[in-house]
């Protein structure tokens, strides 16, 4: 902010009326990172009934209705008995101070020293906890799906993992020209019985959303040496490795170990194994101890870690405390053109550490 001093009416005035209401009351920070993340949730749930959005912020109901209150006198909001709705000029005060709150909440430089210890293109925080709190997970996909549009070439061939993270992204994605041209290429097979979040099911969505195509591996992630030696010479194998070769963006989350294992169900000596060298993190199918080294890879069809290095861009999502010290293994020898996109909450934590 400037600290450019003006003479008006024969006084000196500080043009940052802002930094001399701090001087005078302090509280005003926390009071309006509050009122904002109010404002925030009601924009990115609305309808909700307070109830609901006290839940989504961890909030006491009397806070919730004061602060509810005080945007309904600023018309800022409508209560309705369908519940809260933001108004339009609710969304232009959110675009107006969105900058503003993340640097009073430090976030600004945080994501300065991140992107310097990491030495990647960029770090992007969300304001906020995942963890805590459902809407920090909804932002998560939006700026993704904000960063997603401003980097695709035309045409872009895009590989996606699966993860809730990575899907979180959906509802934000639209048939925008330089998306609806696109080929969403799906860069795992199965793993698991839970469908929602697989990559064959997510680049379905995405493309879906964008009106682009897509691409399927339905095979199993974990394939046995026989298995592999089997498979990796079919037509339509060769085709999907080629594809990896070509991507332009890569869409990624990255597990913690165990997690990943359990999720996998890998054997108990298995996750013995990952335990015994130390593993920490997981990204693409290879397992990373704390020193970002790998320490275990799974036999997969799936894109390899030099296809990945080698796309013009790298999108990684990824947010949790739980996750904080597989973010900080799998950067050490990350691609240098990541993009990566978390929480407040985890970016203090990795600081910490």
């Amino acid at each position: 902010m400037s600290n450019k001093i003006n003479q008006v009416g024969g006084f000196l005035t500080d043009i940052s009326f802002f930094a001399a209401e701090r001087k005078l009351m302090p509280e005003i920070d926390a009071l309006f990172q509050k009122r904002f993340r109010v404002l925030q949730a009601i924009a990115t749930f609305s309808p909700i009934g307070r109830r609901a959005l006290g839940e989504q912020l961890q909030m006491t109901e009397r806070d919730i209705r004061n602060e509810t209150t005080v945007l309904s006198e600023q018309q800022l909001i409508l209560i309705q008995k369908k519940g809260m709705i933001c108004t339009p000029k609710g969304y232009e005060v959110i675009e107006q101070l969105y900058e503003l709150y993340r640097e009073l909440s430090g976030i600004v430089a945080m994501e300065q020293q991140l992107t310097n210890i990491f030495g990647i293109a960029r770090v992007i925080i969300v304001p906020g906890d995942a963890e805590q709190d459902e809407t920090v997970k909804q932002q998560l996909g939006k700026v993704a799906a904000q960063v997603l549009q401003q980097i695709a070439p035309a045409k872009a061939k895009i590989a996606v993992t699966g993860g809730s993270s990575v899907a979180s992204m959906k509802e934000y994605l639209s048939d925008v020209p330089v998306l609806s041209d696109a080929n969403f290429i799906a860069a795992r097979g199965g793993m698991g019985d839970e469908m929602t979040f697989q990559a064959n099911t997510i680049v379905s969505k995405f493309s879906k959303r964008c009106g682009a195509t897509y691409r399927t591996l339905f095979l199993p992630e974990h394939l046995s040496e026989h298995a592999y030696e089997a498979m990796k010479d079919e037509p339509i194998i060769r085709e999907m490795i080629t594809l990896y070769e070509q991507v332009d963006i890569v869409i990624h989350g990255i597990g913690a170990a165990q997690e990943m294992a359990l999720r996998r169900k890998s054997s108990q000596q298995e996750q013995q194994i990952l335990e015994e060298k130390g593993a920490v993190a997981e990204a693409f199918g290879y397992y990373f101890n704390a020193d970002g080294d790998i320490v275990h890879h799974l036999r997969t069809i799936g894109i390899q870690r030099h296809q990945v290095n080698k796309a013009q861009h790298v999108l990684a999502i990824a947010a949790g405390r739980n996750k904080a010290a597989a973010i900080q293994a799998y950067f050490k020898n990350a691609a240098p053109q990541t993009i990566l996109i978390t929480d407040e909450q985890t970016a203090r934590t990795i600081l910490k550490n």
